[in-house]
């Protein structure tokens, strides 16, 4: 199945949903843990009947949940398609039942408490170094280029942050090849980059914000703000 664009997620109207990174997000808020679990049971219901499958958390008051589908096809510049990790029709559709779902048991969506970590390690030589990226990371060699048509590490279990990488001509900072990248939902990504202001941090780099916003420490290391900002929710 062909993965989405941003603009068609945006246009699905998923107002409990999120686009960060590769996959639909959404956090339910829950009275108790019994409340959580059966949710989560009914969900496990919708997702078998669909044919697609969800990763869940349950935490102390909410519910997080992911759609993304492992078999989205992506076609690069030349035509090529690619079997990727991506958001399809399916997740789409499984993502406005849930909304049903939800409703039906008295949960409630908060879509900006959302967010995703992912690592990104500036280098020269991808293929070279993701093989001991992928063992140290995730004990697998296959973990290397999983999901992707790059040498981006992910864990199909999901234990761990995606490692990506990218090119150290496009950063500044030399002594710093590690750096941390937070997806939030579009409508909290400028409060957070004010938070971390406020603690002491700088913004180093906004030249494409609200995407990417660079934000420094007091000791120079960088971590980025970032929204899939071609998802973001239509008015």
């Amino acid at each position: 199945m062909d993965m989405l664009t941003g603009d068609e997620i945006a246009r699905a109207g998923l107002t409990d949903w999120r686009k960060l990174a590769q996959g639909l997000h959404a956090r339910y808020l829950t009275a108790d843990f019994g409340t959580g679990a059966r949710f989560v049971a009914a969900l496990g219901a919708a997702g078998d009947a669909i044919g697609d499958h969800l990763s869940v958390s349950i935490g102390t008051g909410h519910v997080d949940l992911r759609l993304m589908s492992d078999d989205a096809v992506f076609r690069d510049d030349e035509g090529t398609e690619h079997v990727v990790q991506w958001v399809t029709q399916r997740d789409v559709d499984l993502a406005r039942r849930i909304t049903e779902i939800a409703a039906g048991h008295g949960v409630d969506a908060h879509p900006t408490a959302v967010g995703v970590l992912e690592l990104g390690l500036d280098t020269a030589g991808s293929g070279t170094i993701a093989p001991v990226w992928a063992a140290l990371l995730t004990g697998d060699a296959e973990a290397q280029g999983h999901g992707s048509p790059s040498d981006e590490v992910r864990d199909a279990t999901g234990r761990v942050p995606n490692l990506w990488f990218g090119s150290p001509a496009e950063h500044e900072t030399a002594g710093q090849r590690f750096h941390v990248e937070v997806y939030v939902a579009p409508e909290v990504a400028e409060q957070r980059v004010a938070a971390a202001v406020a603690a002491g941090g700088t913004v180093v780099d906004d030249s494409d914000a609200p995407g990417i916003t660079v934000v420094a420490d007091q000791d120079g290391n960088r971590g980025a703000v970032c929204v899939d900002v071609s998802a973001a929710p239509t008015d």
